[in-house]
């Protein structure tokens, strides 16, 4: 065999391996913390320095001894989470509830094929959760087994509507409900036989990366065949329809139950006198279901009270127009072309609307709107009375007690509910005619028990922000009403509002902040808000105004609007580092110093304790560039400060992992039947538990709650966020977060802000538009009332000695949004991260991006601005600089607010002061090792090899002999 030869086989097959090593193991360092999840993540050794070994290291003592035993209790919670959620909306002739052993019949494909949760994030494992059938069948109910059988085969077969992550065209926008004339006669034979009562389910999902569907006859993926045209995703199509004829026809009581985590248009059902009953059950969960039977037959007496407005008709809401795709005609940035939606609405957004849209005479209140928000019906009947009242000064708190009786047969609970009305001129500030101020729940009460529930007001509250005059918070002068209401609309029966005067106007300027505020609240958003006008003039957006409903009813976008102005061309270009960097005034810190600082050392100490600046100083750009880039679903360890890698996993209804089936925990219900529950308490004790299983799993961090507005009810994702409220949304966050935060578990509120709907989310970023009072009091104000007021107890070591102290810590994680702010990425928006959040509101945790694959979220911006960590892998994203004495102290403020964050969860149990952490690699890492060292011995081998036989065959070769070449001549 020649040389030629030999090396023409051997060469190829060295290359191959070469490049096959190199290939995996680069695949593996960039998807190592994935990989780690999935084949084993290694352990950490913690050895105690001598004299320690005694000390209380148990910061966060789990209350369970396996993750088994705690889930039986989280099963029991997600039970008794829906129980309180379920919203008893219609009782004709007290329908509900049901005998006891009724012989029922369950309708509709969604009564066997149920909307446990929704798609993406904030989905969770429901392999097993309690379907609709066994629910009814555990509250003692004898269930049509014909006529499920039917539905469940139809279901197994028949497509529904289905989001498909950040995919338009691979999402399905179909209802799916199973035509009347595919019923078969053993199933309609059957209802005879089961015939007390008719259980129809109505669903409809949800998913994050796609809205509902306005149009179901346009749509960006597979229609729904059987869609009326101009027929939207919310109201019942032809096939619902029919089937509750069949089930009027069939049957003398029909309840409808609504498996939805979204408003519906429900005025058919709500104004038919033939359907008896109705239930919002959202989407129910892991057990959930139980509650649902449990609520039908009478043993949980309903205290859900809705979150949403449900109007009459969805194409009247003033966000109909200004909800979905609208791409500008003149971006073509290197991310691409840019995208918008127009919050012409302002701050009338939901019940804000319709309450002051009735006030002004504009609506018919009892035609627009279906259902208020806040209502719910009960079992029971409840009477109120004003028990106490006090009205502090303007720098205080207004108090108000009330006195609920239960004047009803059957035991229940109760909802009280606060507005406020604040003094309105026409041309002034806007302000809503109603705004929810404060609420509570009262605890079971018995027939004939009386309980005392206080409702707690901060004046400033009442403060509406003026960003055209005054660039601040004014609490204006005049009389205020503060109404005691069972809904938005309905004043309590014989509770008269009360009065509350404010005598001389108050700004809450620069020189005068809100007691809340840190630094005082100014106009942050002037290059969003320049968009805007009350009148049609310069071609600016009109925002709704109170005095005028009908001049300045929000319009789809215009050819004008779809032209972007200069500026907003030159925000979707690529951010310049370098320029930053150049225009910076920031000095180079200290780096890689040898202090001998622990981040144990710090656990317990105040943000900024001197000690803080000393073990920053130790850190080097390498160790932080490393952490920051490598984010996704984790904080990477530190070795130089013995800082442990922790475990962060998704989502608002429990843990779910895209990562690892083993991080999926407890499937809770939505958020919304959370919301629904109206009650503080349980939602903290949701937190809590969620900690529990935060202990077993050994995670650290939770991306949730999630605190968006229901800005539309078509947004995709309306499932995983509360309400349409931000009062209500801001303080069940606050009770999750706090449950939470009792185990050492570091919740991220997300996503900030304003990711108000799925369409062209990623998609360079939706450029999201408002005035900054509407920004301010609705988008923000969800987020504001959290990271002020969340606040919980650590343990720490405080000395030499071991001894154990307590500290007070607040919220500690934030996750920014993929949408711009205006034309600004919202996490690279320095106004957004730093000014309010920071500056403003006095935030000292940390934000994670949300996931960094996008061109857009550039990592230099981000933590320019005041964001942190990138959710995300390296290198799918790099920084650009990081040299600069600016980069450097970027570098060096984010290390800081993630390292106080890490420092003061239970991701320190364990670790004393001047202990060492040992880390023994996973056995796949030690393989990897093995089988690359193993593949380059052979590489090398082969390498020697080759080499020795070619040297062998060219010294024994014979001199070639050279000879002339003979012409041949070849046919054509």
């Amino acid at each position: 065999m020649s040389n030629g030869k030999y090396l023409g086989i051997w060469v190829p097959v060295i290359a191959f391996l070469i490049i096959l090593t190199v290939v995996a193991n680069v695949a593996i360092s960039i998807f190592g913390s994935w990989v780690n999840t999935q084949l084993g993540e290694g352990t950490y050794t913690i050895e105690t320095a001598e004299g320690t070994e005694d000390w209380d290291t148990d910061y966060n003592e789990a209350s369970y001894d396996s993750l088994e035993s705690e889930q039986e209790d989280a099963f029991a919670l997600v039970e008794e989470i829906e129980s309180e959620g379920v919203v008893l909306a219609k009782n004709e002739a007290a329908a509900l509830p049901l005998a006891s052993g009724a012989k029922v019949t369950l309708l509709g494909r969604f009564s066997a094929d149920p909307v446990f949760g929704g798609a993406g994030s904030g989905s969770v494992d429901t392999s097993t959760a309690v379907n609709a059938i066994t629910g009814l069948e555990n509250a003692g109910f004898d269930v049509n087994p014909t006529a499920y059988a039917m539905f469940e085969s139809f279901a197994a077969d028949a497509p529904k509507a289905d989001i498909v992550m950040d995919d338009p065209a691979g999402s399905t926008y179909v209802i799916g409900e199973m035509p009347v004339d595919q019923y078969t006669d053993e199933a309609t034979a059957s209802f005879a036989d089961y015939a007390d009562a008719a259980v129809v389910v109505i669903g409809r999902g949800g998913g994050e990366g796609g809205d509902l569907a306005q149009d179901m006859t346009d749509v960006p993926g597979a229609a729904d065949e059987r869609a009326q045209a101009g027929e939207h995703m919310l109201e019942l199509n032809q096939d619902e329809k029919a089937m509750l004829e069949v089930a009027k026809a069939s049957f003398d009581t029909v309840i409808v139950v609504v498996n939805a985590s979204t408003s519906m248009e429900m005025g058919v059902i709500q104004d038919d006198p033939e359907i008896d009953g109705v239930l919002l059950i959202g989407s129910p969960g892991q057990t959930g279901y139980n509650a649902v039977g449990d609520v039908l037959s009478g043993a949980v007496n309903p205290s859900g009270r809705t979150v949403d407005t449900w109007s009459a008709d969805f194409t009247q809401d003033p966000t109909w127009s200004n909800f979905g795709n609208f791409q500008y005609s003149n971006v073509d940035s290197v991310n691409g072309p840019g995208y918008f939606v127009q919050y012409e609405e302002g701050i009338y957004v939901g019940y804000r609307y319709y309450e002051t849209a009735a006030a002004e005479g504009f609506i018919d209140y009892d035609s627009a709107v279906v259902y208020p928000f806040g209502y719910g019906l009960s079992y029971t009947d409840f009477s109120w009375e004003i028990a106490g009242e006090e009205l502090g000064g303007t720098d205080g708190d207004i108090t108000v007690d009330v006195t609920v009786t239960n004047t009803g047969d059957v035991a229940g609970k109760d909802v009280v509910e606060l507005y406020y009305n604040a003094p309105y001129t026409a041309g002034g500030i806007e302000k809503a005619e109603v705004v929810l101020g404060a609420f509570e729940k009262t605890s079971l009460l018995e027939p004939g028990q009386s309980e005392t529930v206080t409702l707690t007001l901060a004046v400033e509250d009442m403060a509406s922000y003026d960003y055209e005059t005054a660039g601040a918070y004014v609490l204006e002068a005049g009389d205020y009403e503060l109404r005691v209401q069972t809904d938005s609309h309905t004043l309590a029966e014989g509770v008269e509002p009360i009065s509350y005067t404010v005598g001389d106007t108050i700004v809450y300027g620069e020189d005068n902040p809100r007691e809340s505020d840190g630094v005082a609240a100014t106009n942050q958003f002037d290059d969003v808000s320049a968009l805007f006008s009350d009148t049609a003039e310069d071609g600016k957006i009109v925002n709704l105004s109170r005095a005028d409903f009908a001049g300045t009813w929000p319009t789809a976008p215009t050819e004008a609007d779809l032209t972007a102005t200069d500026e907003i061309v030159a925000a979707f270009d690529a951010y310049d580092a370098a320029a930053a960097a150049e225009a910076s005034d920031a000095e180079m810190p200290v780096t890689g110093a040898e202090n001998g600082l622990q981040l144990i050392d710090l656990r317990g100490l105040d943000f900024d304790h001197p000690l803080w600046e000393d073990m920053l100083d130790q850190l080097t750009v390498e160790e932080i560039t490393k952490v920051i880039l490598n984010g996704a679903y984790n904080t990477d360890a530190i070795e130089s400060v013995v800082k442990p890698a922790t475990v962060d996993l998704d989502g608002p209804a429990g843990f779910s992992s895209f990562l690892n089936d083993a991080y999926n925990g407890t499937a809770y219900p939505s958020e919304v039947v959370i919301a629904q529950t109206w009650n503080k308490e349980i939602a903290h004790r949701m937190g809590a538990q969620v900690g529990e299983e935060a202990l077993q799993m050994g995670a650290n961090g939770w991306y949730a709650p999630a605190l968006n507005i229901h800005r539309s009810p078509f947004a995709g994702r309306n499932f995983e966020y509360y309400s349409e409220d931000p009062v209500l949304s801001g303080e069940m966050a606050k009770a999750t977060s706090e449950g939470a935060l009792t185990k050492g578990v570091y919740t991220f509120l997300k996503h900030f802000a304003m990711n108000d709907q799925e369409t062209n989310r990623v998609n360079n970023g939706v450029a999201s538009w408002a005035n900054e009072q509407a920004i301010r009091e609705i988008y923000l104000k969800a987020f504001e009332i959290p990271v002020k007021e969340v606040t919980g107890e650590i343990s720490y070591i405080s000395d030499d000695e071991g001894t154990v102290e307590t500290a007070e810590v607040g919220q500690m994680a934030m996750m920014s949004s993929f949408n711009r702010i205006g034309s600004t990425w919202a996490g690279g928006s320095k106004a957004l991260m730093t000014d309010v959040l920071r500056d403003e509101w006095g935030f000292e945790g940390f934000v994670i991006t949300d996931f960094n694959l996008y061109g857009y979220m550039y990592p230099d911006q981000a933590i320019d601005a005041g964001t942190d960590h990138m959710l995300t892998f390296e290198p799918f994203k790099v920084l650009e600089d990081t040299t600069s004495a600016l980069a450097v102290s970027n570098l060096r403020t984010v290390a800081h607010h993630m390292l106080f964050t890490v420092a003061n969860s239970n991701a320190m149990d364990g670790i004393a002061p001047a202990s060492t952490i040992t880390y023994t690699p996973p056995a796949w890492q030690m393989w990897r090792w093995v089988i690359t060292g193993g593949v380059g011995l052979i590489i090398a081998g082969l390498i020697a090899m080759v080499v020795v036989r070619v040297r062998r065959r060219t010294a024994g070769a014979p001199e070639a002999e050279v000879t002339e070449p003979v012409a041949e001549t070849v046919d054509a």
